[in-house]
C-alpha cells in the first residue's frame, strides 16, 4: 500500500465525523487504516485498538481533542507521515511545532471539506 492515511479518533457510530471521512476516503479508493478506542469496521476497514508500526503512512487524519492527543505525539511522528490534518476541534500549537521541528506538514481544516473539493 501507499500513500495510506491513517485516521486516528475513528469510530463505528455513523454520525461521528472520522466514521464519515473513512467512508468518504474508501468511496473514492483511497488507502486507509484506522485507529480508535474500539474495535470494528467502517465500509470494510477494520479499526484497530492498539497503535500498529503501520507503514507507508501519508497523511494522519486527527479526530482527537489537544488533551488527548499528547499519547500520540511520539507515535505519529515515528510513522514519519508527509502531513497531519487536524480537523476542526483538534487545533493545537504545541503538536505543530514538534511536527514542524520533525519535518512533517501540518494542515488546520476538515478532511471532509478537501475531499468535497478534490483537494485532498
Amino acid at each position: 500500500m501507499k500513500n495510506v492515511t491513517l485516521v486516528i479518533g475513528a469510530s463505528t457510530n455513523p454520525n461521528k465525523y472520522s466514521n464519515i471521512a473513512i467512508k468518504r476516503l474508501a468511496d473514492k479508493e483511497m488507502q486507509v487504516v484506522a485507529l480508535g478506542l474500539r474495535k470494528g469496521t467502517v465500509s470494510g476497514i477494520t479499526i484497530d485498538e492498539e497503535k500498529k508500526d503501520y507503514k507507508n503512512i501519508d497523511t494522519v487524519n486527527l479526530y482527537l481533542n489537544p488533551k488527548r492527543q499528547e499519547d500520540y505525539y511520539s507515535y505519529i511522528i515515528s510513522l514519519k507521515p508527509r502531513r497531519v490534518i487536524f480537523n476542526p476541534g483538534t487545533e493545537n500549537t504545541e503538536f505543530v511545532k514538534l511536527l514542524q521541528e520533525n519535518n512533517i506538514e501540518s494542515e488546520i481544516a476538515c478532511s471532509l471539506v478537501l475531499l468535497s473539493i478534490n483537494q485532498y
